[in-house]
Formats: C-alpha cells, structure tokens, sequence
C-alpha cells in the first residue's frame, strides 16, 4: 500500500485548523481514537448501563423507517435487495433487549463476523418484522437534515451528541444513528460526502478501498439509482463473472472500531462495514471542497479532463499487458502503476540486445549527441549490433507478415545478421496482412530500445529499405506497436537538437509516396490504441459498455 494513501490513527484529536489543513486535504481515511467518549450519549446509550431503556424512553413513540432484508446479515444498499418498513422505535428497542436477554441466558442467536453468511435463506419471503429481528437494521435513521427537515425522525436525540471540535467549522448535511441488534454487515459502497462515523456502542470493523480500486470493485452503472456501490455480492462472489474482485483485498485497508473511537470516510472512498452484536453509531455528512469548489459551467472540462487522465493511465496498463505476459500486468496493475511513458520497463530475456551505460559508446558519431550533428552517410555500414538485430527483427517481421505478389527489389545486406534473401515491396504491390498477425509484435521488438538505437535503425531503414518501411507503416503496424512508435519517437526528440529532429523526419517520411498516407496510418493507430483505453475507463470506473450501451454482463 503506498504510503500516501495509507490510513493514519491519531490518538490525540486534531484542532479544527489541523484537521482542515493536514488530515482533510489528504483525502485517506484516518481514525480518531476516544474522540466521542465525552458525548452524553456515550454513557447514556450504553446497552449495559441502561442504555436501552433511556433511549426507548426519550423516543419510544417515534416511527423510523427501518432496512428489512432477507439476505441479512448482509444488507445490500441497492432498491431491489431489501424494503423500508416504518417501524415504531421502541419496538426495536424490545428486540434489542431480547437480544440481550438471550445472551444473558447462553442462547446465542448472533451471526458473528466468522459465521458462514453464505447459509443465509434468501429465498424466504419478508415476514413480518415482529418475527425475524435479525433481519432488521435502522440504517441512516436521521437525527438532523439540513434539505429535508421534515422527514427528521429521531431529531430529540441531538441534544446528547456533540458536534466532534475539529468538525465545528463544517456545515453538515445530515446527522444519523445507525442502530443493530444482531450482527450485520453493509454492501461495499462509497458516499458523495465526506463521512465520520462515530461508535456510541458497540464495535465495527471497516474495509475501505481507494477510488482507484473501482475496477476490481465493478461499480454499479452509473446510471442507475444504486451507481455507488459495488456489484460483487458478498455472501457468494461470482469470480467467473467480476475476475479482478478475487484480488481487491489486494487493494483494502482495514480499520477496527471500538466504543467511542471514530473513522473519517473521505468521499469516493469505497467502504464494507461489519457491525458486532448491538452496535449503536452516529455518522456526519458534510460537503467537501472538492464538490464545492467545482464551478456548474465548468462540468464539462471537468468530466474531460478526468477521462483523459484514467485513459493515459489505461493505456499504460494496456502497453504493460500486451507486452508482459498477464501475470505482470496483474502485479503493475494492483500496485497502482500506471505511468504513460514505460520506456524504463525492459522486457524479460528474449535474446534481444540492449543499450546500456557503457556498452555501446562507439554509436554512429554525432547521434546521442547534442554538441554533435546528426550524421546521415551510409547509416547501414555504421550500425553498431544492437542496431543490426533490431533492424533485421522489424524487416523479418514485416517479410514474415506480408505476402509479395510483385517482387520489384531486393533488400541490401547490412551484415552477416541480415545476409538473407529477404525482398521490399514497391507502393504498387499487392499486400495482404497474414492472419496470425499478433497485435503486440512490433511494440515487443521496440519495447526496450534506447532512442540513440532507435533513431539509427529508422534512419538506416529508411534510407536502405525505403519500401519495406513504407509497407511496416502502412500495413503491419498494430495500434498498440503505433503507440510504442510515436512513444519512441518522443524520447528520441528530448535527446537531439530541433535540427537535427527536423533532419530525421525529413528522412523518414522521404521514404513514403504518400507522405501524409503514412502519418495518418499512424495517427490512427494511436486512435484506436487510445479508444480501447477509453472503452476499457468507461467499463472499469462507470460500468458502461461503450459497444451496446448497455451494463456489463453480470
């Protein structure tokens, strides 16, 4: 887990300053531990000190609306996975007194944290609410609403919570009690609001993921009414179905709980929370910065600006899994790597040569050298090895890809390395793509290349094999090996003056009769690398499936 997003406990509370400087900003999760053992409902709402009784006195008579669901206990967040009952409140206060009372005489009925929820009957129908307790829950009953004050069911028990001192310069959006009397345990979901969920009562443990994490969490389509919140069931996970899901605690920090001790639940921070045995919490909502400080007119550029950041960092994941067998990619993935520019990544020994430090300092004179000027004479008898296997790799695989109808010249021999008969096809040729073309071949070849090598092997190509470089461009490169390309050809520019760039690509696209034919077969390359990222951003983060428009299968 990097150390940037890990979950920091405070054992003293932070001022209202420190909070809003160093913990708030930061975004991560963070525990405070005793910060809500001085509240009045601490000691007042205490089950073992009389707690219950207190709290069916002072808002017996009122209704609350409670979550009934026969997958208890767990409690899945979405419309069709559970009802909302009204409930008079001190009718779950009786439940929550014969919870107590059958624990007192050994008859212990509790779904624990390590019991097999999986056994859970979900096939029964509700009954009524009198006669199944355990599949009861008073979730987000409020205690205070600022949009809505009329549906405000528990507001009297305001009075015995206390605003925490590092939140008093907050507006809060709403103040709730959650209240269980067995063992439950929530869907893994995040909230458009910044969170602290207090511990009256009881203990929770918390797993919560970064929003980066989206992916192996699937979140429900954006579109729909239960979008923030996870689509892998919890009882029974579907791997075949959400693969990425069997990793995501890869991913997951937990937190325990105890009375009294509170959790800072940053917005978009994906959260499952399991709640002991007659557990009693009160939860703050406020709007953050990051919500109030984006400008209506502004949405647009905002959406925009967020695609295009998951799309780099997609396609570099997309390079890494092409390239690197999956095994890798799942490593890269997981630890968070998504960095657009992969050129420091080598590829696993597959007898190509490498440029290193000190092993090649004999290069063609002039190219990875900004006091010299780039040399263009007979490029072909000055390459150095590393250069030759890689020329002779890219002309092998276009030869090995393409079929000739109409030979019209041969390839010249370089070395002993590219001695064979391989043959160029002029623009007038006939030429058809082999099927067994992998799409990741050409990046494979140009992966590990240093740019010094990489302009050298362009040159000589083409300045020796102008046809066969033409038919690499135009008919063999793969969106991602275009990707690669321009990728390369980007390193190659920080390393050689602005003469010497112009001079190269002079060169390169001499070799092309149609000059612009060629760039646009590579910028459409790139297109359709980087549209596979952005299909690939919409399925992952916002769960829509750009070819039908329709939710990923389930």
């Amino acid at each position: 887990m990097e150390d940037s997003i890990r979950i920091q406990i405070f054992e003293e509370l932070p001022t209202s300053k420190e909070f809003e400087s160093l913990i708030e900003p930061r975004n991560v999760p963070a525990v405070f531990k005793g910060c809500i053992k001085g509240w009045e409902a601490f000691s007042k709402w205490n089950p073992s000190n009389g707690g219950l009784h207190y709290l069916q006195e002072r808002v017996g008579s009122c209704k609350v609306e409670a979550m009934v669901s026969r997958s208890a206990p767990v409690f899945y967040g979405d419309l069709g996975s559970h009802v909302r009952v009204p409930l008079p409140f001190s009718t779950f206060i009786d439940f929550c007194k014969k919870r107590m009372e059958n624990k007192d005489q050994g008859i212990d009925a509790s779904f624990g944290p390590q019991s097999d929820i999986a056994g859970s009957d979900k096939e029964r129908d509700y009954l009524p609410s009198e006669d199944i307790p355990e599949q009861i829950y008073l979730a987000q009953v409020p205690v205070m609403n600022r949009d809505n004050e009329d549906r405000v069911q528990l507001e009297t028990l305001r009075e015995d919570i206390q605003m925490p001192p590092f939140l008093e310069a907050k507006e809060l959006s709403s103040i709730n009690l959650w209240m269980n009397n067995a063992h439950a345990r929530s869907s893994t979901h995040y909230d458009p609001h910044h969170n602290l969920l207090c511990i009256v009562s009881g203990c929770k443990q918390v797993v919560l993921w970064p929003p980066s994490a989206s992916p192996s969490l699937y979140p429900m389509p954006i579109y729909g009414e239960a979008s923030n919140h996870s689509s892998v069931a919890l009882e029974n996970p579907d791997y075949s179905n959400f693969p990425e899901a069997e990793h995501s605690m890869e991913l997951a920090q937990k937190v325990f709980l105890g009375a009294g001790d509170a959790l800072f639940i940053p917005e978009g921070w994906f959260h499952q929370v399991d709640s002991d045995d007659l557990t009693i919490a009160v939860n703050f909502w406020w709007i953050s910065d990051i919500m109030s400080c984006l400008l209506e007119h502004m949405d647009a550029y905002y959406l925009r600006r967020i695609l295009r950041r998951l799309i780099d960092k997609e396609m570099g994941l997309l390079l890494v899994m092409d390239i690197f067998n999956l095994e890798q990619y799942h490593l890269l993935h997981m630890s968070g790597m998504g960095k657009t520019r992969m050129s420091s990544y080598k590829l696993p020994d597959s007898g190509q040569a490498e440029c290193g430090d000190d092993r090649y300092n004999q290069m063609l004179k002039g190219v990875n050298s900004k006091e010299k000027r780039l040399q263009c004479g007979d490029t072909l008898l000055e390459l150095e090895p590393a250069a030759v296997q890689v020329l002779h790799e890219l002309v092998s695989l276009v030869h090995n890809c393409v079929s000739v109808v109409n030979q019209d010249e041969q390839l010249q021999s370089a070395s002993t390395s590219t001695s064979d008969s391989a043959l160029v096809v002029n623009g007038e040729c006939e030429i058809t793509v082999a099927t067994g073309l992998k799409d990741d071949l050409v990046a494979k070849i140009l992966w590990g290349v240093e740019p010094c090598i990489f302009q050298n092997v362009f040159l000589a190509m083409a300045q020796n094999f102008p046809r066969t470089l033409e038919a690499f461009v135009l008919h063999v490169l793969s969106p991602v090996g275009a990707e690669v390309l321009t990728r390369k050809f980007d390193e190659m520019d920080k390393q050689i003056l602005e003469e010497d760039r112009n001079r190269f690509y002079e060169i390169f696209y001499s070799a092309f009769d149609d000059q612009s034919a060629a760039m646009n077969s590579i910028l459409k390359g790139k297109e359709a690398f980087a549209r596979r990222a952005f299909k690939n951003v919409l399925d992952k983060y916002v769960a829509v499936n750009l070819e039908t428009s329709e939710p990923r299968v389930r």
